[in-house]
């Protein structure tokens, strides 16, 4: 089987599917990821975009990944960007990689990247082509889906979860390579603040740690 999780930034596919990427790769399954954007060289050093590169590629390979591709739109620019060659180039993505299951951003996140991701995405999965995506699912991001102004029109609202009990520790040495990316507790984007999401998540479901996800769409062929 092959798994799609599509990533509007780098680290956002391991706060958001961590555990169960550990979790598909274990059980013998292709797991690749997208990441739609990377630091823009006008808003970001040249040193800190190369080092964010190579904590992403360390990380996937702590965790199994099969293939990491890197879209290079720029970062917290999107909207300025045609809708038309983002569809373009995740589809692209998509029709190389016929997936059987896609993971992406929730559409209500406060980030308007992961906004444009998540819509992007779902016109590639349309389930019009010769090769269907059966699933698809969104993920939750620290910092960015429990963030957003409150309304009904973006809540988060898991209704699929994923148990990741023994997959827990290797989502924290995957995320642990993101030094760029990582801060203190109490900030979201700590590591203790990832244990804690996953144990909140995991209780909810009885077992010690789980990762919470939004079914968007299922096909039973």
């Amino acid at each position: 089987m092959n798994v799609l999780v599509v990533a509007p930034h780098a680290d956002d596919e391991v706060l958001g599917a961590g555990g169960t990427i550990a979790k598909y790769v274990d059980e013998g399954h292709d797991v690749y990821v997208a990441v739609v954007t990377s630091g823009h060289p006008s808003m970001f050093p040249e040193d800190f975009l190369k080092m964010l590169r190579s904590e992403a590629l360390a990380s996937h390979n702590c965790l199994g990944i099969k293939e990491t591709f890197f879209l290079e739109f720029p970062a917290v620019m999107l909207s300025e960007i045609p809708k038309h060659e983002i569809n373009k180039k995740i589809n692209t993505i998509i029709d190389e990689v016929k997936p059987d299951i896609v993971y992406i951003p929730h559409y209500g996140d406060m980030h308007l990247d992961h906004f444009i991701v998540s819509q992007a995405t779902m016109v590639g999965v349309r389930p019009i082509k010769v090769h269907k995506v059966l699933e698809v699912y969104s993920y939750e991001t620290l910092s960015e889906t429990e963030w957003n102004v409150p309304h009904v029109t973006n809540v988060f609202i898991p209704n699929a979860f994923v148990n990741v009990s023994n997959y827990l520790d290797k989502k924290i040495k995957a995320m642990s390579y993101f030094k760029t990316q990582l801060t203190t507790f109490p900030h979201p984007r700590s590591l203790e603040a990832i244990t804690s999401l996953a144990k909140l998540r995991g209780s909810t479901i009885g077992v010690n740690a789980a990762e919470a996800f939004c079914l968007i769409r299922r096909i039973v062929i």
